[in-house]
């Protein structure tokens, strides 16, 4: 399988939202608003980096990073998510091809480092890790990790852009 990592263009917007949809459908401990939460990331202007995966020019996974506040001030931290693989191709090295490429793309751009939420196995991969001294209110600290890139880990509550507190249309 030939899996093409790149960056959104305005025509992908659409099949990103509905690869978004697909893939959250059947997830656990989803809100069913990251489809939503990306599109209002984009809107604001805090869609850092949205990358896209394609096999066979099909947008099959994406990936989007955005500016995230620590409370100690620190400088140049990012949340990755929501990511997203077509339920067909999960499971098969396309959400890690979309996680290694945006760390470093984020590296790129000199971030200090990135947070992530979600199932810390996975995650951990990938050289996230429990960082103790960083808390996201309300979320089990065994499911919110961190890595940093050549930057002292930060202290303090983390607050991810308004837009992750979009609500459903439903």
């Amino acid at each position: 399988m030939n899996i093409t990592i790149r960056p959104e263009v305005p025509s992908d917007i659409a099949d990103i939202e509905a690869l978004t949809v697909a893939a959250f459908l059947n997830a656990p401990h989803t809100s069913y608003t990251e489809h939503l939460i990306v599109n209002v990331l984009r809107s604001s202007g805090n869609l850092t980096l949205s990358l896209i995966a394609e096999v066979d020019r099909k947008i099959v996974g994406h990936v989007a990073v955005s500016p995230i506040s620590i409370s100690d001030g620190s400088q140049g931290w990012y949340g990755l998510g929501p990511i997203s693989v077509m339920p067909d191709y999960q499971r098969v090295g396309i959400g890690s091809q979309l996680m290694r490429q945006a760390l470093a793309t984020l590296r790129e751009l000199d971030a200090s480092g990135c947070v992530v939420l979600g199932e810390p196995e996975y995650y951990s991969r990938f050289g996230f890790k429990t960082e103790p001294s960083l808390v996201l209110p309300d979320v089990p600290p065994e499911y919110f990790q961190a890595i940093s890139f050549d930057a002292p880990v930060p202290s303090g509550l983390v607050s991810y852009h308004e837009s992750f507190n979009v609500q459903s249309e439903h």
